[in-house]
């Protein structure tokens, strides 16, 4: 179900003029209670604000409160939020309705969005799934998403999937005041980083997987094995890369905006590390670009293992044929039964036509050999 109806009258409320927001759901009631917060925290100058006296952790509205009163900015983090649960900080924040459906329904290809003083941008996660042998049936890359709404002083992140946790990239952080105090464009660009050093990651396994199916196509099979049945696991192969190719690509105009373009939301010495993530960006892109050509090749030349081995048992096939057919012949002609015959009463005819049928026959087989047939 769309939210469109329900947030548009609720697009950008004020805090400081306390104008309640009209939507279907309840917005004034406070969207911490909402499970889906996973962390909700006031940075700084690059250190993490106490939530204070008798208070676990801040709440949403709490946090953007102490920010516009005090400096700093907001972190909410979010794990798949529902629309009721998300419509309280998207009210609260000024979310656009557009970017909030995206962030909520998920699903969404990489892209970076301006929504008047925010940035929506969206990643995709991927996920090395460990197995112990490649099969037809294997997967071999988890995918997930991750959505940042970058604003003047606050940043919301919602993560979809059960990979891709932003604790460890939080307390990192946490651990680097001097980063931290750029703002939430330093969150922004901690996350592209995250999320791109796991591309860095997963390409390295897919690798691994792609050489393991290599060596297998191009090794000498084993006896009594038939060529071509790596065929399957090849095309898994190539689909799980496909998925991969699916999250890297998009994400390289984003990234490329984010590093050269300037942008009032993200601070000037921010964006020169955005450059690097771009260029490791792009190397995984020309990385996950050559699996898939590579897989091409070994599926192709899979298929024409195949077809040569068929070629070569029908070259026996019709090697022994024409051996078979020479006795074939020459019983078919004694076999007929007729009274005057030549040979039917010599004594030495039988010998000698069982010679002739062997020595013909070994001939032909010699021949067939010398040829490369049998």
């Amino acid at each position: 179900m769309s939210m469109l109806p329900y947030l548009r009258a609720a697009v950008r409320p004020s805090l400081r003029k306390n104008a309640p927001a009209q939507s279907g759901y309840d917005t004034t009631r406070d969207p911490s209670t909402s499970s889906a917060v996973v962390d909700c925290a006031v940075y700084r100058d690059g250190r993490r604000a106490s939530p204070g006296l008798g208070a676990a952790r801040l709440t949403p509205r709490e946090a953007i409160r102490r920010v516009r009163e005090d400096g700093g900015f907001a972190w909410i983090g979010l794990h798949e939020p529902t629309e009721a649960e998300f419509a309280g900080i998207a009210a609260t924040f000024g979310l656009h309705p557009l970017a909030v459906e995206d962030a909520v329904h998920a699903h969404q290809r990489p892209k970076l969005e301006r929504y008047d003083d925010t940035l929506f941008t969206v990643f995709k996660t991927i996920h090395y799934v460990d197995h112990a042998q490649l099969t037809s049936t294997s997967e071999v890359v988890e995918t997930g998403e991750v959505m940042c709404f970058t604003g003047p002083d606050f940043v919301i992140t919602v993560r979809h999937g059960g990979q891709g946790s932003l604790k460890g990239l939080r307390h990192r952080l946490q651990g680097d005041p001097d980063l931290l105090s750029k703002g939430p464009s330093s969150v922004l660009h901690s996350i592209a980083d995250h999320v791109v050093d796991g591309y860095v990651a997963v390409a390295a396994a897919v690798q691994d997987d792609i050489d393991e199916v290599e060596s297998s196509v191009f090794a000498a099979p084993a006896k009594g094995a038939a060529r071509g049945g790596d065929a399957g696991r090849i095309y898994q192969l190539k689909r799980e890369v496909l998925e991969f190719k699916r999250a890297v690509a998009p994400l390289l105009r984003p990234m490329e905006l984010l590093s050269e373009r300037p942008m009032r939301l993200v601070d000037p010495d921010i964006q020169k590390y955005f450059r690097d993530v771009a260029d490791h960006l792009a190397r995984v892109h020309e990385q996950v670009v050559g699996f898939d050509e590579l897989l091409n090749s070994i599926l192709q030349a899979n298929l024409a293992q195949a077809t040569v081995a068929q070629n070569e048992d029908m070259r026996k096939i019709t090697s022994w044929a024409a051996i078979v057919a020479v006795p074939t012949m020459i019983c078919g002609v004694y076999g007929m039964n007729f009274e005057h015959m030549p040979e039917l009463q010599w004594k030495y005819g039988y010998p000698m036509v069982m010679a002739s049928i062997v020595g013909t026959c070994f001939t032909i087989h010699r021949a067939l050999r010398r040829h490369g047939w049998l």
